[in-house]
């Protein structure tokens, strides 16, 4: 396998089971990281330092002097707390309490915006327990930042998830080779590869990639690298799987257990008619409806 997690091995770790959970689906218009032209296709190129390409970062031991490993990316949420990356780069033993941290924008050995510890990791139990790679994906929480405990979606932004195959359209994929101090961009169409993966042919994405968001039109995260072979057994094919409603409801758990959310306004208490009528009436509510950033 070329990309490996924190451990450089398979790992397994047991954590509870989720129920599947019901989402609000909602188009959020956010910015793409780092749109390109279609001359561009199939060519890696250092990604310029923009506000969008912001929101990837490298995952590092500890701290900087630990070494970058693995990429990962904001993802929107309502605590503004949480990040996507591969399963296999955040073991939880090895990751969670601030073991791993997360630095947005790294590049040539700064962390431009500060840096956010991993609080707390999420994936499905079917990686956990039996290194599936049809479920290779986790979330995590991240703790407050090293720049005045600012939240990380505060300081550079978030994408919106989509849940379901981005095959048959471009996908911009950036990430952190092992040996680059700066991320690495590539647009190209995705393929389907089986009924759960899918890939895009990239040039030199090695190791250190595993958990590079793959972003369509629109800007939404569509998969991650990982996957079959934890990413792909060639620099020059990346893998993800497909998010699904599985990816779904681990979002959501995510989300939940980040920091408190702020609580919709109750609903309007419908004002007495003043005569009876035969009519129907229908009482519209004002309550807030939430946003769980995923798409169907």
């Amino acid at each position: 396998m070329k990309r490996t997690g924190i451990s450089g091995m398979k790992f397994s770790a047991k954590r509870g089971r989720f129920g599947a959970l019901s989402a609000v689906a909602v188009l959020m218009v956010i910015p793409m990281y780092g749109d390109r032209d279609a001359s561009e296709r199939d060519l890696t190129t250092t990604a310029p330092a923009t506000t969008a390409n912001a929101r990837v970062g490298a995952l590092f031991k500890g701290d900087l002097d630990g070494g970058h490993y693995c990429t990962a990316s904001v993802v929107h949420s309502s605590g503004h707390d949480l990040i996507v990356t591969a399963a296999h780069c955040l073991p939880p033993d090895e990751s969670e309490g601030g073991k791993a941290v997360f630095v947005p924008a790294y590049r040539d050995g700064t962390a431009p915006y500060g840096t956010w510890p991993v609080a707390s990791v999420y994936a499905d139990d079917s990686w956990n327990e039996d290194g599936d790679q049809d479920s290779d994906v986790a979330f995590a929480v991240l703790g407050p930042g090293s720049d005045g405990g600012k939240k990380v979606e505060d300081a550079v932004g978030g994408a919106p998830l989509l849940a379901g195959r981005a095959t048959g359209q471009p996908v911009t994929v950036t990430g952190y080779p092992g040996d680059s101090e700066a991320p690495q961009v590539c647009t190209n169409t995705a393929n389907a590869d089986g009924d759960k993966q899918q890939r895009v042919d990239c040039p030199n994405f090695p190791g250190g990639t595993s958990g590079s968001p793959w972003v369509v039109a629109g800007g939404a995260v569509a998969g991650v690298i990982g996957g079959y072979q934890f990413g792909g057994d060639d620099p020059d094919v990346s893998y993800s799987i497909v998010f699904g409603q599985h990816t779904k409801s681990l979002y959501q758990l995510a989300e939940s257990a980040g920091d408190p959310k702020p609580v919709a306004p109750p609903a309007p208490t419908p004002t007495p008619m003043a005569e009876p009528s035969n009519s129907a009436v229908e009482v519209t509510s004002s309550r807030a409806v939430a946003c769980a950033c995923l798409l169907p």
